[in-house]
């Protein structure tokens, strides 16, 4: 719960009393920094935690993610199966290693390539140097709705 300060200047020379009154609640939108997401009835909005490409990631609906490379074109619909957990709040369902029947369904925006790495390796002494750079390929998504399943 957000709070609000309001000062009161009058008292003993250079004492200041503080009184703390709460704001009121927001009007369940939370600000996300890629989107703007609408909460569920609950006030929690619903989350899932996928795999691909040997990650997990923590997505809401609404959110852009950049996973590993797909093999799906620009403006294609993909599903996740492999969620590995679902939830809303403090009501969370955490499969074993799958939940059963959830899915997350995402539309491709974009791919792309990632910041280039430098490596460099010197061995002292013998005269050895090497530099090598290195870009992941990534592909951009947008979760569009996660299915809970049964």
């Amino acid at each position: 719960m957000a709070l609000a300060v309001a000062r009161d200047m009058t008292g003993a020379a250079g004492a200041r009393s503080v009184a703390y009154k709460p704001l009121t609640e927001a009007a369940g939108i939370s600000y996300n920094s890629k989107s703007l997401q609408f909460t569920s009835a609950a006030g929690f909005p619903m989350y899932a935690i996928i795999k691909t490409g040997g990650k997990q990631y923590r997505v809401k609906s609404g959110e852009q993610v950049r996973v590993e490379s797909l093999t799906a074109d620009v403006g294609a619909a993909v599903s996740f199966d492999e969620v590995l957990a679902v939830g809303e709040g403090d009501a969370v369902r955490v499969g074993a290693p799958l939940v059963s029947g959830a899915k997350v369904k995402a539309t491709v925006l974009a791919h792309g390539r990632g910041e280039k790495v430098r490596i460099f390796k010197m061995r002292r002494r013998k005269h050895f140097q090497k530099t090598q750079g290195h870009r992941q390929n990534y592909t951009e998504v947008r979760i569009d709705d996660i299915v809970g399943g049964a």
